[in-house]
């Protein structure tokens, strides 16, 4: 059976999605938006020897900037 165009379409946007973590306001590179320290684990990735639940054991999170 052969996948239809639709089909391949959803494939590729199922793909293509970028994980937030528990603390991220927006994925990665949004504009509007900049890196931050974890708040959770002070930039260290890992509370308590396992990995910070709020960033993904990345130490960062994505947060919103500017506004008015």
């Amino acid at each position: 059976m052969t996948k239809t165009k639709a089909s391949n379409a959803q494939d590729a946007k199922s793909v293509a999605q970028p994980t937030l973590n528990p603390g991220d306001d927006a994925p990665r590179g949004t504009t509007g938006t900049g890196e931050d320290v974890c708040p959770d684990c002070n930039g260290k990735g890992r509370i308590d020897g396992a990995p910070c639940a709020t960033c993904g054991g990345s130490g960062t999170v994505v947060k919103a900037i500017g506004g008015a």
